[in-house]
């Protein structure tokens, strides 16, 4: 009998039904495609033992002038550089305090050994948050059995008692339950950490919330007991009654929403102007020698006592979305508005240097001449340059414009107040006005990073962008900088002197996922929208996309800030890594082939990618782990399977049966590390369209599936399998197995209509 070959289509369609796509391929997990055949993908192995802190989601690569490769990371917790498989912490300090601090050891009674190691720390305003890391030292006596040596080292905060209370884990179990200094004389000295970020979206309150006129309904009140009035920049709440507020709770008083951060009987804790814009005036914390910022604070009114304070957002809640306790418009607030989003990072080197942005927080400047393991420092504060002028306090995204040397900032705030002679050296000159506008464009002056006042003599200057509500991305490219807001995309492009920057609408009503969905590739643009992806390649397009309901009916849009876009020059893709509707992290990936113009996915849990180009292969990071891809073909070290499978083949026409009794198989394994690399073969039958592949009770004469090992030398498979359409799925399980999907020929014979 001849041999029928079976030839298939590029790349993987999924949107349109099975019996359409005959010829193609359906479904698959970590294979490409090189010249029109599918192949398993490369593996990956960690770069290194070491792990950091935190779920890592920016990187950046640079070469300073000595040779040295750097590797920033920046994570929900902190931001390191990565230097000879080392992680260098330089997270910023928030503020430091030197004042008589106090220690309280043993105080909480429980079961747990770890309730014994558990340590109360004293310290006025200290402004921290659950999880944040501070820094103890110049203790030199113990404190109930703990000594000076274990209080002196990195802490994390394991609860928030109070705005002058919080607890920390110190790892050892105290003897005795006592209140002590840790210090003969003189004062202990705490250095806070730059308040930790998210991991996961925490999620608004709805159209009735705070600002949108909402209102409580049968909702837990009492009323403000300040004695006085409640300032706008305090974070001690004190109400007639605090039962049943507790932690984590959202309280409204007039227009205001406050988080409560603590309880202590009738004393909150809170964080002002939840859901807020930024202070524009720094708060009073308690201790003139801190160097906390005012970005930390949000905006906020004055109360007066007396004034009605309900729970805004507690425990009441109708099911796990929709608020029992608070409307809006005479209607329950079942529609929810974004809440607190995750920490993320944009960061770019200015020259061996580096500037870091927590997104909506400051700017940062970390200084190559310094120790590696040095701390980043505020812009405004370095030593490394001079003339600082209306530095922005906040901003959503940060970028050196490699052409000409300006530093970028976007979604920031306002001026400053002008330098002259007399007021040059004030803090109001400094740095911005600290109101943050989400469409603000501000640029320092050339070669100054710090000088971002605009006078006659420098190159200094803002722009506004005219589209959308939000700034969400920017990209440079070769020519110019493409920015995204939430609805509209701009060029901004050098022009020079007086202006500076001209900046262009290019594209109205387009969206884009998240700060991190778009990459610039040779002269293209491509990004991920929120029902789509597009390119812009001179002019802005969507992208036809052959696994588009795949996608985005599969994709958890609480978590779209977590979407993020890498690029794999070497096999003309763009990755795109997503979190499934099953899942709060990212565990899927799907890719464009720019080259052949084809779609694929996959399963693979990478929360950042940074593709090759300073070091050989691109990064990757998950599992608190830096890993080199495209190198091996296994999951570091262990096995990884990867599989592809056809659309269904009427191979001898859907209105009678057929039988295989034969296939050639048509692999290559070329490449591959096992010295007997092998796939399994499936041939699955259908009866009809909607019938499955198992086995049935009568076909003891007809398998309805067959599998059978392939090898570099196998040169054919005897099966047994009938039905009226066929699917072949190629699967790799084996270590060290790398394979390419050629066309495989069958023997067909066509048997009866039943």
């Amino acid at each position: 009998m001849p041999l029928n070959k079976l030839t298939f289509k590029s790349g993987i369609v999924s949107d349109i039904t099975p019996y359409s796509n005959e010829g193609g391929f359906v479904d698959g997990d970590k294979i490409r495609f090189r010249l029109g055949s599918p192949e398993k993908i490369g593996g990956w192995e960690k770069f290194s033992p070491n792990t950091y802190l935190g779920s890592a989601r920016r990187l950046h690569n640079w070469v300073a002038l000595d040779g040295s490769d750097f590797l920033g990371i920046g994570t929900h917790l902190k931001y390191y550089i990565e230097e000879g498989q080392t992680f260098n912490d330089i997270t910023p300090i928030r503020s430091t305090v030197e004042t008589n601090v106090t220690f309280t050891t043993n105080t909480i009674s429980n079961t747990d050994d770890s309730a014994f190691q558990t340590v109360l720390v004293n310290v006025n305003a200290h402004g921290a948050n659950v999880n944040d890391f501070v820094t103890i030292s110049n203790a030199d006596t113990s404190v109930g059995g703990i000594a000076a040596s274990v209080l002196n080292a990195e802490h994390q905060i394991t609860e928030l008692v109070s705005s002058n209370q919080f607890r920390i884990n110190v790892g050892t179990t105290a003897s005795s339950a006592t209140t002590g200094a840790a210090k003969s004389s003189g004062s202990v000295t705490l250095k806070f950490q730059l308040n930790v970020g998210l991991d996961n979206t925490v999620g608004g309150t709805g159209w009735g919330a705070g600002q949108w006129s909402g209102t409580t309904s049968d909702a837990l009140a009492t009323t403000i007991n300040e004695g006085g009035t409640f300032s706008n920049s305090d974070t001690t709440l004190t109400v007639a009654s605090g039962t049943g507020i507790s932690t984590g709770d959202v309280i409204l008083i007039e227009k205001e929403l406050l988080f409560v951060s603590g309880v202590s009987t009738n004393n909150l804790t809170v964080v002002r102007g939840h859901s807020g814009l930024h202070a524009n005036s720094t708060p009073s914390t308690g201790d003139a020698s801190s160097t906390q910022d005012s970005n930390s604070f949000s905006v906020a009114t004055s109360h007066a006592d007396g004034t009605l304070v309900r729970l805004a957002v507690g425990n009441e809640l109708v099911d796990s979305v929709n608020l029992k306790d608070f409307i809006g418009w005479g209607n329950a607030a079942s529609v929810r508005i974004p809440g607190a989003q995750i920490r993320t990072w944009s960061h770019d080197n200015f020259g061996e240097d580096l500037i870091i942005n927590p997104r909506d927080g400051g700017l940062f400047y970390w200084d190559k001449t310094t120790s590696i393991s040095s701390r980043a420092v505020e812009l405004s504060s370095t030593n490394t340059f001079s003339g600082e002028t209306s530095v922005p306090r906040v901003a959503k995204q940060v970028l050196v414009s490699d052409q000409d040397r300006h530093v970028i900032v976007f979604g920031c705030d306002g001026l400053g107040q002008a330098p002259t002679a007399s007021n040059a050296d004030q803090e109001a000159t400094k740095r911005g006005d600290g109101v943050q506008d989400p469409l603000l464009v501000r640029f320092s002056s050339q070669e100054n990073p710090v000088d971002f006042f605009p006078t006659a003599t420098n190159t200094a200057g803002d722009l506004r962008l005219g589209g959308g509500s939000t700034f969400v991305q920017a990209v440079e490219t070769k020519e110019q900088i493409l920015v995204f807001t939430n609805k509209t995309l701009h060029a901004m492009r050098f022009i020079g002197p007086p202006f500076t920057f001209g900046i262009k609408e290019l594209s109205k009503n387009i969206t884009i996922m998240s700060p991190s969905s778009a990459i610039a590739i040779d002269d293209n643009v491509y990004w991920m929208g929120v029902d789509t992806f597009y390119i812009y390649s001179g002019q802005t397009q969507q992208l036809p996309c052959s696994v588009k309901d795949k996608v985005f009916f599969d994709l958890n849009v609480e978590e779209r800030n977590k979407v993020h876009v890498g690029a794999n020059t070497e096999f003309s893709e763009v990755w795109w890594f997503y979190p499934s509707a099953s899942s709060t992290e990212i565990d899927k990936y799907v890719i464009y082939n720019y080259l052949e113009n084809i779609w694929y996915f996959g399963t693979l849990a990478r929360q950042a990618w940074l593709d090759r180009g300073i070091r050989s292969l691109p990064i990757a990071t998950g599992s608190q782990h830096l890993f080199n891809h495209e190198t091996g073909f296994d999951d570091d070290g262990s096995k990884m399977t990867a599989f592809i499978e056809s659309a269904p083949m009427a191979l001898g026409g859907v209105d009678r049966f057929s039988s295989i009794s034969r296939i050639v198989p048509d692999v290559n394994f070329t490449g591959s590390t096992s010295i007997n690399p092998q796939v399994d073969f499936t041939i699955k039958a259908r009866t009809h369209s909607g019938s499955g592949f198992t086995q049935t009770d009568d076909s003891n004469t007809s398998q309805r599936t067959s599998t059978n090992p392939v090898e570099v030398y196998t040169e054919k498979l005897d099966v047994r399998v009938r039905g009226r359409t066929f699917v072949l799925r190629v699967e790799a399980t084996e270590l060290g197995t790398k394979f390419k999907l050629g066309s495989p020929q069958v023997n067909i014979v066509q048997d009866g209509r039943r």
